[in-house]
């Protein structure tokens, strides 16, 4: 039977419209280890399920050459798919047509999809790969991106946002991303950043790179605003299909039930000597978190920014939960500005998505010093304690050492609405540690002790069963329950059964004034 001419046409079009930016530059993008604008999407969603928006859309400036050559679509692709069968609205910039460059139809389009998922209850996700505003353009251009982080600030907490960084992003190009949930970027083949090398010499006479300006691995250790690392384009991709399945479709949903075949009730004995017998010795709070989450599973954020704090995902007796931990291992896990950022941000993500959120606690306190202090630890810490006190979700936390100081009252505790607060018998939990307090309340007598050592450590004993014994604050019901650690598992389940259906609010207001 003979083909409708029309069809054929549309057929032809589309297919222009796919491999818009002419085998040369497809080539160029290939061998620099990236993938088209469509590939990407093809691994990235359900095969199949791709459903592209204004593909016959085309750019309205015809000056300095731009009239003689029109791309269907432009630089970007549009549309919505699916991942594991859950929709989601994705753009895809197509640096093989003029650089992936911002222009008005470019930006239209990326403000439909935001819109239509707004409007449907739908997480975005944008796969950025542009040279930036599209100079032919002027200001046109530079308007479409405020319009693009309008929506951005808008879907904000409604619908999850998850950004890929596949190539270049700079100028006014960063600050989507930065206003989404999450940034994923590639080792060696993306950056982020304000200005490029070029005009950092030119204003501040700095020789950098690309790389040491605005690379993947300087993000995600040094500024933070990286979340996840990828090795290659694949894995970034893989990435977000996995971040995926542990979050809902928007606010107005719970996050999806995984069936498991983990025993509830499994019990860990060897939870029960992890926290070493010497409470300045180390050991790793990711080794308890594995243990205790569904079949050893946990999908760290912010691995390697502010590593003195642990948070991520991970399953709870099939339960999707956000992990807030100190890390003994890292600084002995004091909170310093970098890690209270951090955790206040996972925090108020996980809220905002109706994630539970399972606090693990051994901290010494804030790090103290002038570096901090002139940094803004007063505020940064501050953004811990609004973010947990603000917090509506279930909140469960466990302390399995120490727990000094302000640190105790910032990290969950039962004073910020905390709901289930346990600690094993190792919690220490005092105004501050024991051979400090010791050495200001008794120092005279020590100094005057015929053995001042032995004397001390004698009070530092005695301190430690009569004040930082976790049965001390059991006492006045801001423990909840002391547990075998082995335990943890099964009482962390039922606390989560418990609590899920709670009702906490906030006063009614406009919104409130976080410190940042």
């Amino acid at each position: 039977m003979a083909v409708n001419p029309k069809i054929e046409e549309l057929r032809n079009k589309r297919a222009l419209s796919r491999a818009k930016g002419g085998p040369e530059r497809i080539k160029k993008q290939h061998e620099a280890g990236r993938n088209t604008a469509q590939e990407r999407l093809d691994i990235l969603l359900d095969p199949g399920s791709f459903r592209e928006l204004d593909a016959f859309v085309t750019h309205r400036s015809h000056d300095f050459g731009l009239d003689k050559k029109k791309y269907l679509g432009d630089s970007v692709i549009t549309g919505w798919g699916t991942i594991n069968g859950r929709l989601v609205y994705v753009y895809s910039q197509d640096f093989t047509v003029i650089g992936g460059s911002l222009s008005e139809v470019h930006a239209q389009k990326i403000c439909k999809v935001m819109e239509m998922a707004l409007k449907t209850g739908a997480p975005v996700i944008g796969l950025n790969d542009s040279g930036g505003a599209r100079i032919q353009e002027g200001v046109v251009s530079l308007g479409g991106y405020a319009d693009i982080f309008l929506r951005n600030t808008l879907a904000s907490g409604v619908v999850p946002q998850i950004s890929l960084i596949m190539g270049p992003c700079a100028g006014g190009a960063v600050y989507s991303p930065a206003l989404t949930d999450f940034i994923i970027m590639v080792k060696d083949t993306s950056y982020m950043y304000i200005t490029g090398p070029d005009v950092v010499k030119s204003v501040t006479h700095e020789e950098v790179t690309h790389e040491e300006l605005g690379g993947a691995m300087i993000h995600a250790t040094k500024s933070g605003v990286c979340h996840l690392v990828a090795e290659n384009e694949m894995q970034a991709l893989m990435m977000v299909r996995e971040l995926m399945t542990y979050l809902p479709q928007n606010n107005m949903e719970d996050p999806p039930f995984v069936p498991t075949n983990d025993d509830p009730l499994r019990a860990d004995a060897e939870l029960d000597t992890i926290v070493p017998d010497n409470p300045n010795k180390p050991y790793d709070i990711k080794e308890v978190i594995t243990r205790v989450m569904d079949d050893g599973v946990f999908f760290e954020i912010h691995p390697y920014f502010a590593a003195n704090i642990v948070v991520g995902f991970a399953r709870l007796g099939g339960h999707s939960v956000g992990i807030v931990a100190n890390q003994p291992m890292v600084l002995a896990g004091v909170l310093d500005i970098d890690a209270s950022d951090k955790a206040a941000r996972f925090i108020r993500f996980c809220d905002a998505f109706n994630i539970p959120l399972i606090t693990f606690v051994d901290v010494p306190g804030y790090m103290p010093g002038t570096i901090q202090e002139y940094g803004g630890i007063i505020r940064a810490g501050a953004k811990i304690v609004y973010a947990y006190s603000e917090a509506t979700v279930p909140k469960l936390t466990v302390t399995t050492r120490k727990s000094y100081g302000g640190a105790y009252c910032v990290m969950s505790s039962k004073h910020l609405r905390g709901d289930l607060n346990l600690a094993w018998p190792t919690a220490e939990i005092a105004v501050m540690g024991p051979d400090g307090a010791v050495s200001i309340v008794f120092r005279r007598e020590i100094d005057e002790a015929e053995d001042p050592v032995l004397h001390k450590a004698e009070l530092v004993q005695e301190y430690r069963d009569k004040f930082a014994s976790p049965y001390v604050a059991a006492e006045r019901g801001f423990i909840d329950d002391v547990i075998e650690p082995r335990d943890t598992r099964a009482r962390l389940i039922n606390g989560l059964e418990v609590f899920q259906n709670k009702r906490d609010s906030n006063p009614a207001r406009k919104h409130g004034n976080i410190p940042l």
